[in-house]
């Protein structure tokens, strides 16, 4: 049960840290219905979603498509992954960014032969970030991360509240954005017949902006599970684009995900696809 209950959590470990990338902003510029964004807002957008704990309002909704786990390696997961993304200002020179991850996930053959569907577990991430990059232009944040036992099955859930630390390092040039995102989790509390939390969360990324409101970004979602010893190594390619909904900017994005290592029965390769709102700060 503890086994197939953390495989069942580990797939998709962005929300974990998912993620989720984004300098910082105030208010999201909105175009007016009758003329299209121009090429340096999108690419403004572009550059402010690059950074995982930019100032703006984000509400991502980001499909998971991984195939290839399970005992016998025909099994098939869906993971719908709503991360909203929610700053506070908290006097001029710091700010607060909320992130949430709320999972929902449908499977099949994943454990044994039988399906599950439902929500897994909620993570909260916080970090407490300078309003402004360094000098040499570094962008940092620091702070605690949350795991809420919200799964609705007993395959989807670890069954265990955790928490620890989170921090956050990137810099961002014309073109470029890169850095990290880490997180340890232990868990405090939980039900009975489940393995412990102790987990590290492991994301460095790299995006590249040509411009137009594209962007390609390459990364990592690396778990490592100390209670078992095992690595999740998923490394996910993906192209951006900015758009506009109506009046409302907006980001797709397609990728695939190889897992460069993996437990026994993790899957072996997948596909992202995902819709990012931005939304004005009042």
């Amino acid at each position: 049960m503890a086994t197939a209950t953390l495989m069942g959590s580990l797939f998709g470990m962005s929300a974990t840290a998912t993620a989720a990338t984004d300098s910082v902003a105030t208010d999201i510029p909105l175009q007016t219905e009758a003329a299209p964004a121009a090429a340096p807002d999108a690419d403004a957008l572009a550059k402010k979603l690059a950074n995982p704990i930019a100032a703006m309002i984000s509400m991502p909704f980001q499909n998971n498509f991984d195939w290839g786990g399970g005992p016998d390696g025909d099994g098939f997961q869906y993971k719908l992954n709503f991360q909203p993304v929610i700053p506070m200002t908290i006097n001029e020179d710091w700010n607060l960014i909320t992130r949430i991850i709320i999972p929902f996930v449908s499977q099949s053959d994943v454990v044994g032969n039988t399906s599950q569907s439902g929500l897994s577990d909620t993570t909260v991430s916080m970090w407490f970030s300078p309003s402004s990059p360094t000098a040499s232009g570094w962008t940092w944040g620091v702070g605690p991360a949350l795991l809420i036992p919200t799964g609705t099955n007993d395959f989807l859930t670890a069954d265990q509240w955790a928490a620890g630390p989170t921090a956050i390092v990137l810099r961002q040039t014309d073109k470029f954005t890169y850095g990290a995102l880490v997180n340890q989790l232990w868990s405090f509390s939980g039900g009975k017949g489940y393995a412990d939390v102790n987990q590290i969360f492991i994301q460095p990324f790299f995006v590249y902006l040509p411009g137009g409101g594209w962007t390609v970004a390459l990364n990592t979602e690396t778990t490592y599970n100390f209670t078992s010893s095992e690595w999740t190594v998923p490394v996910n390619l993906m192209v951006n684009k900015m758009i506009k909904i109506g009046k409302l900017p907006a980001q797709w994005q397609a990728g695939v995900r190889y897992y460069a290592e993996a437990p026994d029965n993790a899957p072996d390769w997948g596909l992202r696809c995902s819709l990012t709102f931005l939304l004005p700060r009042s």
